[in-house]
């Protein structure tokens, strides 16, 4: 019979995956998909950073991202709903 020690790593090699889940945690797709807002922002090396255009830039990303987000979470809770409301459609 294995003892207490062996069974150990096994587990632990078990929920590897699952804990490697829950460190994408919190990243947006839709955040990754507009890529670096830094480098966007500097335009190539044309704004600096901390300038006031390089800050508007910065302000309408967050705004633009955050807008995907709510329309993103709309859709799947209208989805939700629609599947709720009409359970012999699917």
């Amino acid at each position: 019979m294995r003892s207490i020690s062996a069974r150990a790593p096994l587990a632990l090699l078990l929920a590897l995956p699952l804990l490697a889940g829950c460190l994408e945690r919190g990243r947006s797709p839709i955040a990754e998909s507009m890529g670096d807002d830094d480098q966007y922002c500097q335009a190539g090396g044309k704004v600096a950073v901390g300038s006031p255009d390089y800050v508007a830039c910065r302000k309408n990303r967050d705004v633009q991202r955050q807008n995907a987000e709510a329309r993103t979470d709309r859709r799947q809770r209208d989805l939700g709903e629609y599947m709720m409301n009409n359970p012999d459609r699917h």
